[in-house]
């Protein structure tokens, strides 16, 4: 009797639950393509594919606000609560209408809001199984057990760690895969974000790969509101501390560093990553620029024989493609061991799909299982 009452009592929780999943989850895929997508005359395409989302998770929302739950149900509704209402923002930001000056401020503002709300429905994956298998690649779902172990080794740290306060700047996130058992070394990413971004943020772009891949995925966070262009050792010697620190403490595999980024992110991967005192093995830049003082400092010689990546959008509106089609010219001639994907629909963002190619250059054992050799 006391089982039955129980479970009419958390009923009304279940049926939120069962509303508010699906439309949370459908809001954050969502909001990734909007972001792959992301050009300025199609925003108001991306806006109209968005707007329905909006009433569901919302009506779903304020059912979940005023339905009780259980003792020991607290933590998951209030989980998800907080994850919803950081989606429920993002659309908000990307679909209300405000004055011209804040268009970009609003767009990267729902940017930030949809890779917070990740960041918040994460710890929740081992509750929730659709949670889960939203964070992994579709391919690996049947080996969810195994990527994500209810065991973990003693003496093992795995897991979601920051070095220096939510929102500081000069720190770093770093993602350890939860199958990871010290048993081997793993090769490690190391991803860059854009102008005014942030590393907690640029962390979503990749996890989901390094969480079923298994490699460790180190996202730094610049000291100033973009990367020392500039003045390169800034940036460039608190990388190299932070990818020592994450091989003092974790095994990393030195033949399988890559250094890759977005826009500025990119633009310095290339700066700081051809320096003789790097640790990197492996760049991929994606839609930034082959910055002039690779002209003057020796880059380009040294640049002979490195494996470089590079990744550009025909529709890049801030970095023309005619400036990556001369980074190629440059670095071909250079002697690079060079890819150069030129993405025809891509704008000025981030290609997410690109990165199992990236992978599988950097590192034939992160192919897909199954994909093409």
């Amino acid at each position: 009797m006391a089982h039955r009452s129980a479970a009419a009592a958390e009923a009304p929780f279940l049926d939120v639950l069962g509303r508010l999943g699906p439309a949370l989850l459908q809001s954050l895929d969502a909001l990734e393509r909007a972001r792959r997508r992301l050009h300025p005359p199609i925003l108001p395409s991306l806006r109209t594919e968005l707007a329905p989302l909006r009433p569901l998770l919302d009506a779903a929302l304020g059912d979940l606000d005023r339905t009780a739950v259980s003792r020991g149900l607290e933590g998951l509704r209030d989980g998800l609560s907080r994850s919803a209402k950081a989606a429920a923002r993002a659309l908000a930001l990307f679909l209300d209408d405000g004055p011209p000056a804040t268009a970009v401020p609003r767009i990267l503002g729902a940017m930030h809001e949809h890779c917070r709300a990740q960041a918040l429905l994460f710890p929740l994956r081992k509750a929730l199984p659709p949670v889960s298998r939203f964070f992994l690649e579709e391919p690996l779902h049947p080996r969810i057990e195994e990527l994500d172990p209810d065991v973990i080794p003693e003496g093992i740290r795995v897991g979601l760690h920051r070095a220096g306060e939510e929102g500081s700047r000069g720190g770093f996130c770093l993602y350890v895969p939860e199958s990871y058992d010290g048993s081997q070394p793993w090769p490690l990413v190391v991803a860059l974000h854009g102008g005014s971004g942030h590393g907690a943020d640029f962390l979503w772009t990749w996890l989901v790969e390094a969480r079923g891949r298994r490699f460790l995925l180190l996202s730094p966070t610049a000291r100033g509101s973009t990367w020392s262009l500039d003045a390169p050792e800034i940036d460039a010697l608190a990388l190299r501390s932070m990818v020592e620190f994450v091989a003092a403490s974790w095994r990393v595999d030195g033949d399988h560093v890559l250094l890759t980024g977005l826009s500025d992110g990119a633009t310095f991967a290339t700066l700081c990553g051809l320096r003789d005192d790097m640790p990197f093995t492996a760049l991929a830049p994606v839609s930034g620029v082959l910055h002039p003082m690779n002209f003057a400092n020796g880059n380009l010689e040294r640049a002979r024989g490195r494996r470089i990546y590079l990744v550009h959008g025909a529709l890049d509106w801030m970095f023309p493609v005619q400036i990556a089609r001369m980074a190629r010219d440059e670095l071909e001639r250079s002697g690079a061991e060079l890819v150069y994907r030129e993405i025809e629909d891509l704008s000025h963002t981030y290609p997410r799909e690109e990165n199992d190619r990236i992978l599988s250059w950097f590192d034939p054992r992160l192919a897909l299982p199954g994909a093409p050799c």
